[in-house]
């Protein structure tokens, strides 16, 4: 890949990167205008990708965020087919990503600790597949309280208020995808290999694009 791509590239992630971190936090644009001094239609167009991302628009921004630059800057991607990306503390767990993130689809690895069981649901833009390596992950799903287990998977709409948690005596590990909203994966929570009784549409809810405030 060309360097003039790969900076090209990084820089077209950088206003979805900031909305997903307002979005998480839950900063509407008008009140993160008001925290910087940025015009709502600036903010928009740079979410966007209509406006180049400068750091005169990036510094203000961020720390209204209380988030870094790396956070929303990702580095070029390297030559060669190995990923060398670190763990990072998430929310509480930890998460490894497994490819570059440049691009529509986020794949990480997620560790949820032993003890993490006080849920704190949030919602933001975007869909979710899980697939549970070890332990037995806890999901609250909007009203739902679930538990995925060895080798079963889940898909849902992160809008829908949710929170991981782990109330087993080992940490829970799971693969994941992440992708933006409306880009949807197929899998759903499958039976139990010791035979119980599961709700398969549990994890399967519809598009709630119309339920949360100004995005």
């Amino acid at each position: 890949m060309e360097p003039d791509e790969t900076i090209a590239l990084a820089l077209a992630e950088v206003g979805p990167q900031l909305r997903r971190h307002r979005v998480r936090r839950g900063v509407t644009l008008t009140a993160l205008a008001a925290a910087t001094g940025i015009s709502k239609s600036t903010l928009s167009r740079l979410e966007s990708g209509q406006r180049r991302p400068g750091l005169e628009l990036l510094l203000p921004i961020v720390q209204a965020l209380r988030i870094s630059l790396d956070d929303v800057v990702q580095a070029a991607p390297q030559e060669g087919p190995f990923n060398q990306l670190k763990p990072q503390p998430w929310n509480g767990m930890v998460r490894l990503p497994l490819a570059r993130q440049i691009g529509p689809i986020q794949a990480f690895k997620l560790v949820v600790p032993v003890g993490r069981a006080h849920p704190d649901p949030q919602s933001h833009d975007g869909r979710m597949w899980l697939y549970v390596l070890s332990g037995s992950l806890r999901l609250v799903l909007g009203e739902k309280d679930l538990q995925v287990r060895v080798g079963e998977s889940a898909e849902f709409c992160t809008r829908v208020p949710h929170w991981f948690g782990n109330n087993c005596h080992e940490p829970a590990e799971a693969i994941c995808l992440f992708g933006r909203q409306g880009e949807q994966i197929r899998p759903v929570v499958t039976p139990s290999t010791a035979g119980q009784s599961r709700d398969p549409a549990a994890a399967t809810l519809p598009s709630t694009d119309t339920l949360y405030g100004e995005k």
